[in-house]
């Protein structure tokens, strides 16, 4: 592996080195083998800020390798002593809160009040909570008539942690704590639009003195890196965040060899508003629930089903709750959305808005670039769009868009809202609004989703499981199922003498 050196590249001012940002294998930090570089943009203002590695299949190979090396003496820890690990990461990463909240700003796009509160704060929750789950892991025992069976878990071996933008360090610290807790060694490769907390997790690992190789990342495409790193005969499992199409690829490359497989994709959620809906309380959660991050998170809501009842009334007051919603500066704190993750994201979304209107729908509000200072003239930016007017069976309203835009659709009973939610190739999340919460359990059951909130939205206890159905994923994770798919199942029947 070659050594780590400082190349200067300068921005477009001419006076400042373009960061460079390493790959982290076996304790060191290195650059791509043959050299070459990607250019990492912040979505805000298009300026250049850090340049990543592009690895290939050569630097997965020494990554692995790294892994698989380290992986006899992590196993031979004891849970205690790994989940005293997880807690002095944790340490780490609360000591540098501020920092990380600022580079997941600056590499995302995102206000500084979501990266604090999400992506900062609950990834330094996911390794405290992963502590204390190992630790409180016992194996089974079940007694029969003669016999007495113990199941024990052991590690799986080398894993493969691909995590998306839009929530870099926190899905990140989602799947390293309880894959390691569990004594299993990983290779990372985030998302190379998001490289920078990625890189800071990775030195506040070595910072703490983790072992060489426990955790390894590398940097680079998903076809140049990421192909060969879940299809690399010595990686024994593979967590996947991301979207639907890049999952089904993911899934065929690890399938060949019966890799174990976690897969959260994509999703296109329903938020039922019945007819007893208090639209005064909730509808500050609603609209959350609808753009927080700009809609680039997968359990939003961006098709919203209500009630005819109260269609017209929920419209206005809807409608006026966006519009009143903060665009601009991300640094800024009172900032409630900031800008889409690249240009081509962008477009993307500006796409199903003209979409939209070629389907015949109406835009109440949105659809173009909002007022923003000259400073940010070169970035991502496009305003929260509320579309009226479309069938539920529209491509705007079946397909993922995962940008600030939903979709409004009158319903006239509980049986049509169900219908209307269960109508798309997803299943990942809903939520519910109404004053009578066994009516709301009722529709709840009935709806073809891994997860449904009511009342509430994105109410996370980090116990209970995540996961979707049909096109949005395989596997659950969370609690006991994230720590039963990072290890392996053994019983041990015994006779009695």
């Amino acid at each position: 592996m070659k050594e780590m050196h400082q190349i200067p590249m300068e921005t477009k001012d001419g006076c400042d080195p373009l960061l460079d940002i390493p790959n982290h294998i076996g304790g060191e930090e290195v650059f791509a083998i043959e050299g070459d570089w990607i250019i990492n943009h912040a979505p805000s203002t298009g300026e250049t800020i850090s340049r990543i590695p592009r690895s290939n299949r050569n630097d997965v190979e020494n990554a692995v390798k790294c892994a698989k090396e380290a992986g006899p003496g992590w196993a031979s820890l004891s849970k205690e002593e790994r989940a005293d690990w997880l807690d002095k990461i944790a340490d780490s990463l609360e000591q540098r809160i501020d920092e990380i909240a600022s580079l997941e700003s600056l590499d995302t796009g995102k206000p500084i009040k979501i990266a604090r509160a999400v992506d900062a704060e609950r990834s330094v929750a996911n390794f405290r909570f992963y502590a204390e789950q190992i630790r409180e892991l016992e194996d089974e025992e079940f007694r029969m008539k003669n016999a007495t069976n113990h199941v024990l878990r052991r590690p799986v071996g080398v894993g493969a942690l691909i995590t998306p933008w839009n929530l870099p360090l926190y899905l990140l610290s989602w799947k390293v704590a309880p894959a390691i807790g569990m004594g299993n060694t990983v290779v990372c490769k985030p998302s190379e639009l998001t490289p920078m907390t990625a890189d800071l997790m990775m030195k506040v690992i070595k910072d703490a003195g983790l072992p060489d190789g426990v955790v390894n990342l590398i940097h680079g495409t998903g076809v140049e890196a990421g192909g060969p790193l879940v299809s690399h005969p010595d990686v024994q499992f593979v967590s996947f965040t991301g979207g639907t199409t890049t999952g089904s690829i993911v899934a065929k490359d690890a399938a060949t060899s019966f890799k174990k497989m976690s897969l959260e994709l994509g999703g296109k959620n329903a938020t039922i508003i019945l007819d007893d809906c208090d639209l005064d309380r909730h509808m500050e959660a609603i609209v959350r629930a609808s753009f927080l991050n700009q809609g680039q998170v997968c359990l939003c809501g961006s098709r919203i089903l209500v009630h005819d009842s109260i269609y017209e009334s929920f419209k206005q007051k809807f409608v006026d709750a966006v519009e009143r919603l903060q665009i601009g500066d991300p640094r800024n704190p009172e900032t409630d959305l900031g800008s889409l993750i690249s240009p081509q994201h962008l477009e993307k979304v500006k796409s199903y808005v003209h979409l939209a209107i070629e389907e015949g729908g109406t835009i109440l509000t949105g659809g173009g670039v909002p007022s923003i200072s000259s400073e940010f003239e070169g970035g991502n930016w496009i305003s929260p769009t509320v579309v009226d007017g479309l069938s539920p069976e529209s491509r705007c309203a079946m397909e993922e868009i995962f940008g600030p835009m939903v979709t409004l659709h009158p319903f006239t009973t509980d049986e049509e809202a169900i219908q209307i939610s269960n109508g798309t190739r997803y299943g990942l999340a809903g939520s519910i609004w109404t004053n009578d919460s066994t009516r709301g359990e009722k529709i709840a059951k009935k709806m073809d989703t891994g997860m449904v909130w009511i009342n509430t939205w994105l109410h996370r206890d980090l116990r209970v499981p995540f996961g979707g159905v049909k096109d949005s994923g395989i596997g659950r994770e969370g609690g006991k199922w994230s720590l039963g798919f990072y290890s392996e199942a053994t019983n041990i029947c015994i006779m009695d003498d």
